[in-house]
């Protein structure tokens, strides 16, 4: 079993910047693509970016391509998202997802594990 668990999260103004970090225990996530989730108050959850287990595989959202990173260091067990140029809309809870599948089907959401989220407020 995996457990995952973010941090990182806090209030910024817009255009700063924030790095989420997922750090998993209880089994090495190596062989999992990783996905960050996000959902804001009266919205589903939606998808952000994913990456595949050797970190060479990377998807995003529209909305935040340019301006999220996510990445990786399976020798810490940790997976990283660096938000840069944040805007008000992006507030949110922020959730990190292991899938043992293929990197392309972390977006769906049908992930295998999940973290309980971090808050990303940001002020205008």
């Amino acid at each position: 079993q995996v457990q995952l668990v973010e941090s990182g999260g806090g209030l910024v103004q817009a255009g700063g910047s924030l790095r989420l970090n997922c750090a998993a225990s209880g089994r090495t996530i190596s062989t999992y693509a990783m996905g960050w989730f996000r959902q804001a108050p009266g919205k589903e959850r939606e998808f952000v970016a994913a990456i595949s287990w050797s970190g060479g595989t990377t998807y995003y959202a529209d909305s935040v391509k340019g301006r999220f990173t996510i990445s990786r260091d399976n020798a810490k067990n940790t997976v990283y998202l660096q938000m840069n140029s944040l805007k008000p809309e992006d507030t949110a809870v922020y959730y990190c997802a292991g899938d043992k599948g293929p990197v392309r089907t972390v977006s769906r959401g049908e992930n295998d594990y999940w973290g309980r989220g971090t808050q990303v407020t940001v002020s205008s």
